[in-house]
């Protein structure tokens, strides 16, 4: 077995716990440092992986031991420290957003390229194993070519506890950022062509929280495809009902829970205490969850159907059903022993193959472009022509 790259990571935040379970277990990665602001943090890495920690994302970069750095801190630093660390010399990946301007995205692109390293961006909903496999079944061509794909979605994204940046969409904030980028991403895979235009609205429909909470929008690729794609995050639909109950993340879901993101918003009070209250809940917060997932589902990014010549195919947590010209059948997919772990087997691989990933730089570039177009389309009310695509 090859060597675990040396794992350092920046930011101990939200999206760091989520993918803990998945670092912490996966046999291609070691954590060996971490960067976080936050001594509580940094306290109970080093306690918890017996790894180096650093105030400061400079020093993370100067350590030599160091092979590689998962970059996730917050949306308006991931250029700046995907950067800084490909010019150290590290092979980079960072969580979506890649950036939040196509001129920062370049630069990222560039600074890969120039350092000789990897630069993947994710974890997103496009590398879950049913989408995966929805992609080997379009490829194979039993079922035709791909004519449009439909992909929705409705959650209490924004009314989960936010730092006030989270609600700025000129920092990254708002869904068009956060939960467009899963969603594109997984069109953008399926569809398999390149985009070539955008037509979309928004919503921002709540003066609290001032950002965007939803959109709806129209893509169209050069093969004659096109796909819809429908995001809500204003908490009431939840469309995980739709999903069998199972989660975002794949873990099982009680419908009695319904409302619990406003109630527990209700009582968070200003802006400096809902800041408080997600940071216990991180890694290293008086409210952390160390406890392992267990009987966890693939993860999903709710409803999502491929419509080809001769079937529908609709990945779930659980598999894929398969609606063809005469029969409708359901291939299951066994639970993952090791949650995301698709999304460092593709990172470890092109570290040691040296061969681009999928979800490199430029792909990342491309996803970004459309969720920017996105925001463009719905304020100036038109179609935005995209120029920076490509085929998967």
């Amino acid at each position: 077995m090859a060597t675990p790259l040396a794992l350092g990571v920046a930011g101990l935040g939200r999206a760091f716990t989520i993918m803990l379970p998945t670092l912490a277990r996966h046999p291609g990665v070691k954590l060996v440092a971490a960067a976080d602001p936050r001594p509580e943090a940094r306290a109970r890495f080093e306690n918890d992986f017996g790894g180096r920690s650093y105030e400061a994302m400079e020093a993370l970069c100067a350590d030599k031991a160091v092979d590689a750095i998962y970059v996730a801190t917050p949306h308006e630093h991931h250029a700046s420290h995907a950067v800084m660390a490909l010019r150290a010399g590290k092979h980079v990946l960072v969580e979506k957003p890649m950036a939040i301007s196509l001129r920062e995205a370049q630069a990222m692109v560039e600074a890969a390229r120039a350092a000789h390293r990897q630069l993947v961006i994710g974890p997103s909903h496009s590398f879950d194993a049913p989408v995966a496999r929805a992609r080997m079944m379009i490829e194979s061509g039993e079922h035709g070519r791909v004519r449009m794909v439909h992909a929705s979605y409705y959650t209490d994204f924004l009314y989960r506890p936010r730092r006030p940046a989270e609600l700025d969409t000129t920092l990254g904030g708002g869904v068009l950022f956060s939960q467009a980028a899963h969603q594109v991403d997984v069109v953008r895979l399926l569809a398999g062509g390149t985009a070539t235009r955008v037509r979309a609205m928004t919503g921002a429909w709540d003066t609290a929280r001032a950002t965007e909470g939803a959109y709806s929008s129209l893509l169209a690729f050069d093969s004659g495809a096109f796909a819809s794609l429908t995001y809500s995050g204003y908490a009431h639909y939840d469309a995980d009902e739709a999903m069998d109950w199972v989660g975002e993340l794949g873990q099982p879901k009680d419908p009695r829970a319904y409302g619990a993101a406003r109630r527990t918003l209700a009582g968070a009070g200003d802006a400096a205490r809902e800041a408080e209250a997600k940071n216990s809940r991180n890694y290293g917060g008086a409210a952390f969850d160390a406890a392992p997932a267990t009987d966890r589902w693939h993860e999903h990014f709710g409803s999502v159907v491929v419509s080809c010549q001769h079937a529908d195919l609709r990945p779930t947590a659980k598999g894929i059903w398969i609606y063809a010209d005469s029969q409708k059948r359901f291939e299951a997919i066994a639970p993952p022993a090791v949650p995301r772990s698709g999304v460092l087997d593709e990172f470890c691989e092109a570290v040691r193959t040296g061969r681009p990933a999928l979800h490199r730089g430029e792909w990342g570039l491309a996803t970004l472009e459309v969720c920017l177009a996105m925001l463009e389309s719905a304020r100036e009310q038109r179609d935005v022509l995209l120029s920076h695509q490509g085929a998967p």
